[in-house]
């Protein structure tokens, strides 16, 4: 039997260059792993997705920790995370390792993805599931040459922006966002009930006592969209930001504050960005509520 690697079919699945992978291995790797991260660690279990924070709570990296499943290896697992905190997040894991008998290993393996919710394989990779939300297909971590035939990555950021899901340095800051802000509470990447990890009590402050203004949300533009890095304003006041932009449908994802916006629509005054009227939408993965207005006046939609 040929062990060559199957071509995908075209535009079915892109290679994401902005991705590095991170290999954890070693007895202690899932009881390392759980007293640091904000996910669930699970070495039988599906992928997650999760955060490791500063002790005040804030977003170092987030990333899919990802069960390899190697039955000759024990508990291992991968870090699929950006390329840009990945040596951020591989310093900072090293040094809380300590005495654990844990290695960790930066690698050149490669991070494929589809929009398809099909299982995409290759020999010798490992493929799971977004587990932030369902429509956002499927992953795998392989060689870089796992596939033959490539599609086009801009397809996979076509459908990120559609759907609102916030990618970290562009639609929130690494170092300065809480992970409500980056929706990780809507996505499933804090588990609430779990022991106590680097940054807990602030999280769980804000997840109790429902403290969390700040939210990502869907954009559509009416007309030509601005630049990245936007004010979003109303009236005289800073709502928030434009984040990731596609131009060519009108759409983007914004992070903003919700009572400024309730604020703003009280007031009468219709949200904007570089001079462009924006409708503000809820991303289709959201729980939360945006503020309402009168429907004939409301640049706000909590449809799905």
């Amino acid at each position: 039997m040929s062990t060559a690697p199957q071509p995908a079919a075209p535009h079915s699945v892109m290679r994401l260059a902005d991705r590095s992978v991170i290999a954890i291995d070693g007895e202690d790797a899932a009881n390392f792993l759980a007293g640091l991260v904000t996910c669930a660690v699970d070495e039988a279990g599906p992928a997650r997705f999760g955060a490791l924070l500063t002790p005040q709570g804030k977003i170092i990296a987030d990333f899919f920790l990802v069960p390899r499943r190697n039955p000759d290896a024990g508990g291992d697992f991968y870090l699929d995370a950006p390329q840009a905190v990945a040596d951020a997040l591989f310093k900072r894991l090293t040094m809380y390792r300590l005495r654990a008998k844990v290695r960790l290993a930066a690698t050149d393996l490669a991070v494929f993805a589809s929009t398809s919710v099909a299982e995409i394989e290759a020999q010798g990779a490992t493929s799971y599931a977004d587990p932030r939300f369902a429509p956002m297909g499927q992953r795998l971590i392989g060689a870089a040459g796992s596939f033959g035939e490539l599609g086009d990555a801009a397809a996979y950021e076509a459908q990120r922006i559609r759907l609102a899901m916030p990618q970290g340095g562009r639609d929130f800051a690494y170092g300065d966002a809480f992970p409500h802000e980056a929706g990780m509470d809507q996505f499933g990447g804090v588990d609430f009930d779990k022991g106590c990890y680097v940054g807990q009590e602030v999280v769980s402050r804000t997840q109790h006592r429902g403290l969390a203004r700040t939210r990502i949300v869907a954009i559509r533009f009416s007309s030509e969209p601005p630049a990245e890095g936007v004010a979003i304003t109303a009236g005289d006041k800073t709502l928030g930001k434009i984040g990731s932009v596609n131009r060519e449908a009108g759409r983007a994802i914004g992070l903003i504050r919700l009572d400024r916006l309730a604020e703003s629509l009280a007031a009468g005054a219709a949200p904007g960005a570089g001079g462009a009227l924006i409708t503000i939408e809820m991303p289709p993965w959201a729980r939360y509520r945006l503020p309402e207005i009168a429907p004939h006046e409301n640049p706000i939609s909590n449809n799905r």
